[in-house]
């Protein structure tokens, strides 16, 4: 049986979920995710528990946050003062927005916290930190 390997690209169906249960992210009612193996286009550990694979197989894994994406960081946290955001924006906890780094690259954010004049802004990715189970079936290998 032809096993999945680096370098192949692979079509898989997955749902992942969180360490209470809660589904984040799932191929259910999508096309299956396609991804070369070995060029990092998915987190490492998913990576690693589709190698070896054949179609057809299927499995859990749980991946360890330092597979996925990497710990919570606290110095990615930030408080603003509320003058230094954009007049006509209304900030809203939960809302997404676009910093720039120094180095002119675009930073993700999420508005965490607001007060009177201060914005918390964090740019964690949202599954920073945390150990994500995958439910995983390798669908085909091209």
């Amino acid at each position: 049986m032809v096993q999945a390997k680096l370098g192949d690209t692979v079509k898989v169906n997955y749902t992942g979920k969180l360490g209470d249960g809660t589904v984040f992210d799932s191929s259910v009612n999508r096309d299956p995710l396609q991804f070369s193996l070995g060029e990092g286009q998915v987190i490492a550990g998913f990576e690693e528990a589709v190698v070896g694979m054949s179609p057809g197989d299927s499995k859990s894994v749980t991946i360890p946050s330092e597979q996925a994406y990497g710990p919570y960081q606290d110095e990615l946290v930030i408080v603003v003062d509320e003058k230094q955001m954009p007049s006509d924006l209304s900030v809203e906890v939960g809302q997404q927005l676009q910093m720039r780094h120094s180095s002119g690259q675009a930073v993700p954010v999420m508005v965490t916290n607001v007060t009177d004049d201060k914005v918390t802004l964090d740019a964690n990715h949202p599954l920073a930190g945390k150990d994500l189970t995958f439910e995983i079936e390798l669908v085909t290998i091209q």
